[in-house]
């Protein structure tokens, strides 16, 4: 999931991917991401929406990237985290190339969270749940 034009998408480029489908989704669908915990409730709707559409993920490659960003981003602005490239070991594990940071060191992986949301489609699986039950936040508002 984490390629766009055949090659690895990288760390500075998730706020980019993010802010992408922000303007896409909320000029054509007027769904509110605004970056915030809450939202990521919208997120959950959206995949169940393409998994009960019946796309591939090989069809919906570029949604779940822009998602999958999304979700990490809010992990940067809410939870501390920091957008970082997976080292050979990390892609190898995560299956992604890029993750979050949190401030307390752990590593996490928004990209392939949202692809187990895509996979699975059940409430464990939810993004809202995953960020609140996170360990290594700092724990802010939003």
């Amino acid at each position: 999931m984490g390629r766009v034009d055949g090659r690895a998408v990288r760390a500075d480029e998730m706020r980019a991917c993010a802010a992408a489908l922000v303007a896409r989704v909320t000029d054509r669908d007027r769904l509110p991401l605004d970056y915030s915990v809450g939202s990521l409730r919208v997120v959950d709707f959206l995949l169940d929406g393409l998994r009960k559409g019946g796309a591939g993920r090989e069809r919906v490659r570029g949604p779940l990237l822009g998602l999958g960003a999304y979700v990490g981003e809010v992990l940067v602005r809410r939870a501390g985290a920091v957008w970082m490239d997976f080292d050979a070991d990390q892609r190898a594990y995560f299956g992604q190339p890029a993750g979050v940071r949190m401030p307390d060191g752990r590593v996490w992986n928004p990209l392939g969270r949202v692809v187990n949301r895509f996979e699975t489609g059940g409430p464990e699986d939810s993004l809202r749940t995953f960020y609140l039950t996170l360990h290594g936040r700092v724990r802010r508002g939003g």
